[in-house]
């Protein structure tokens, strides 16, 4: 394609350049947030020092950028299984919401067993409760072919008012009045990996969903078809793949991994359940896939990436006085630049 006597040619990036594109990505971020930053009177220099650095200068905010990646790494793995197979899961906020539902009752019923039995199954009523309620709209884009981004995304605000219900209902605390559950059992919380830290067993359990996502997708044939059906429906479905069940399966165990991600909060740093317990991770999630090229290391190391970006954001905005949400805004930033930079790898431009 010519424009403006320049040809515009697709090729392929060496792999050199593919390895260079985070590292890329981080610098032009920084270019384009600095005047941002400096508007909010302050050195972007120090800023970025605060974002990238301070939080892994002492154990206490080390184990909490650790803390803080846990739920992202989950629901970045979620949004990534169901991506691999074509079926763009825009719900995992939700489905995160119904998990975290399920912690909150088993974790006040299920006081009587021991924490071998009782984590467990509060990790299975989870991701049972996040499948199901990524069911529906499985079952729409499966039989009727309704667009699922509709449908999960809709989905998420459903179940917010039926917290909310819920919390000012029969959940509500009797004695303050607070809307929040009761607080669940001491046998089902979530044992802490490090004494003196909030880091929790959710983190080992992040660390498995990462390898069991790449264990699937890389290892078995069921990922080889979803990875066929995410690449083109209608060629798999030609090759012998039962797409629809494939399609089905990706979003319910999607669900479910997002379930998980609910019940960690809960189980693992609340022990009850408020409405404010996701600030979005189930929308940072998607972030987190696509940065990580829905790749099971990719969107581990993405995961971790915006857990560092959302510690330094808190010692930033004590630190310095800049708003705290320009630790979303370098997200998104982010976010943008890498999706530009991996398009334009498969690109060159020279003169027609």
């Amino acid at each position: 394609m010519s424009f403006l006597g320049l040809k515009i040619e697709k090729t392929g990036a060496p792999v050199w350049m593919r390895t260079l594109i985070p590292v890329i990505a981080l610098l032009l971020t920084f270019i384009l947030t600095s005047g941002l930053i400096i508007w909010g009177q302050a050195n972007p220099l120090r800023a970025y020092y605060y974002f990238l650095v301070a939080p892994l200068s002492s154990r206490v905010s080390a184990l909490e950028v650790l803390v803080k990646s846990t739920p992202l790494i989950l629901t970045g793995v979620a949004v990534a299984f169901a991506f691999s197979a074509g079926y763009y899961n825009i719900g995992a906020e939700g489905q995160l919401y119904a998990g975290a539902i399920a912690a909150a009752w088993l974790g006040t019923i299920l006081g009587g067993l021991p924490p071998v039995l009782a984590i467990p199954l509060m990790l299975l009523g989870g991701f049972i409760a996040g499948a199901l309620w990524a069911l529906a709209p499985a079952l729409l884009r499966v039989k009727l072919a309704v667009d699922e981004v509709v449908t999960t995304l809709l989905l998420n605000s459903v179940i917010l008012f039926i917290i909310s219900a819920l919390l000012n209902g029969p959940w509500r605390n009797p004695v303050s009045g607070w809307p929040q559950s009761p607080e669940i059992a001491l046998s089902t919380q979530l044992p802490k990996l490090i004494a003196r830290s909030r880091l929790h067993l959710g983190f080992v359990v992040a660390v498995v969903s990462v390898a069991v996502l790449w264990f699937v997708l890389s290892r078995t044939s069921f990922g080889l078809k979803m990875r066929a059906v995410g690449l083109g429906r209608e060629a798999a479905h030609f090759a012998g793949v039962d797409v629809g069940r494939t399609v089905l399966i990706a979003a319910l165990v999607s669900g479910g991994i997002a379930g998980i991600a609910g019940v960690s909060e809960v189980a693992g740093i609340q022990y009850h359940l408020i409405e404010e317990l996701s600030p979005g991770y189930g929308y940072t999630g998607i972030i987190i896939a696509t940065l990580g090229t829905l790749n099971a290391l990719g969107v581990a190391a993405a995961g971790l990436f915006f857990g560092l970006i959302d510690t330094g954001t808190q010692t930033l905005s004590h630190t310095l006085g800049v708003p705290i949400y320009l630790g979303e805004v370098t997200q998104a930033t982010m976010l943008l630049v890498t999706l530009g930079l991996f398009l334009l790898q498969n690109y060159r431009i020279r003169r027609a």
